[in-house]
């Protein structure tokens, strides 16, 4: 007894461990659904560290939607790092909305990195893409500070080397600067504001992208700074400390002169008192040489202090009394 309860043990365990490597139930689902695929391809699914369940669920959709596609371009994609269930349900929905995208295209979308799903659906449905707040000055000066909103439709054909959102957003904000920048007046952009979304459409902003642009709409315009006053004022600013420098400098240059000239007279002073130094030598040499006598010396004392009163008695006065006093008596001893 007990030889045959474990002989039927190993043939239920053997069974159990052939039903968890053989997908049977996948191959009969796919069986029901009609979709042609054998024991040992699923078998093979199994030997490639695929899971079948992978291949056979999206294969079921693709079928029943009408789609032609095998399990080996599904395998493939999914060894090549692909998501395809994402991919077949791309397919689907093109179908449905009749856009013509063949697997191969898909799956190359798909493997480039982008959501082809996504980008089905938004060709279906376009998305707005709402810019950051542009400034620019238009001619008078004035800052005008623009919104926008992007409509764009994904473009199946440049969907694998086309530039992202990114770049439409930089160049719709480029166009919205030059458009700004190019206008006499920022009263004419606020009159007019659809002149900025005819002249950035006109540019062909969406050329080398993954998108369509339908329309680029003007959200808001406001008014900003007057940024030509600004600069003026700067400008002015900059001069006026160009000129205090400059001015700076003369003062400087000024005042090194007086400090050289009153070293000049303070040499000249020194010079004068060293030279009045050397008279009472001088007169000592001729009285002793007998070149001058002691009355000719008494005169000379009594006509400096002569003079000395009269400097005196004139600045006391300070109206010239001591030059008409002088002159008087000069009058008198002719």
């Amino acid at each position: 007894m007990l030889p045959g309860l474990l002989f039927i043990g190993l043939i239920f365990l053997g069974i159990v461990v052939v039903l968890s490597f053989i997908p049977v139930g996948l191959w009969i689902s796919a069986l029901a659904a009609g979709v042609k695929i054998s024991i040992v391809n699923l078998i093979g699914m199994r030997l490639r560290r695929v899971p079948p369940v992978k291949i056979v669920g999206p294969l079921i959709k693709a079928v029943k939607a009408g789609l032609v596609v095998t399990a080996d371009k599904l395998e493939a994609h999914y060894l090549a790092g692909g998501n395809v269930d994402r991919v077949v349900n791309a397919l689907i929905a093109a179908e449905r909305a009749n856009i013509n995208l063949a697997f191969e295209r898909a799956a190359a979308i798909d493997l480039a990195g982008r959501n082809v799903l996504e980008a089905v659906q938004m060709s279906v449905n376009p998305r707005v893409i709402e810019t950051p707040i542009v400034s620019a000055v238009a001619m008078d000066g004035i800052e005008v500070k623009v919104l926008a909103r992007v409509t764009v439709r994904a473009n199946i054909d440049r969907l694998v080397g086309g530039a992202g959102e990114e770049t439409v957003i930089a160049r719709v904000g480029e166009g919205i600067v030059t458009t700004v920048g190019s206008s006499v007046s920022h009263k004419k952009v606020l009159e007019n504001p659809d002149s900025i979304s005819e002249t950035v459409l006109d540019k062909g902003l969406d050329s080398g992208t993954a998108f369509e642009i339908l329309s680029i709409d003007i959200a808001d315009v406001d008014v900003g700074r007057n940024i030509g006053a600004t600069l003026q004022i700067d400008q002015a600013e900059a001069d006026k400390n160009i000129a205090q420098a400059r001015a700076e400098e003369r003062r400087a240059m000024a005042v090194a002169q007086e400090q050289e000239m009153k070293a000049s007279v303070q040499e000249m002073r020194a010079k004068v008192v060293e030279t009045e130094a050397e008279v009472p030598l001088a007169l000592a040499f001729a009285l002793k040489e007998g070149n001058i006598g002691v009355m000719d010396y008494y005169n000379l004392k009594n006509i400096l202090a002569d003079t000395q009163m009269r400097e005196n008695i004139a600045k006391e006065t300070g109206d010239g009394t001591a030059t008409s006093i002088y002159k008087d008596d000069m009058q008198k001893d002719n």
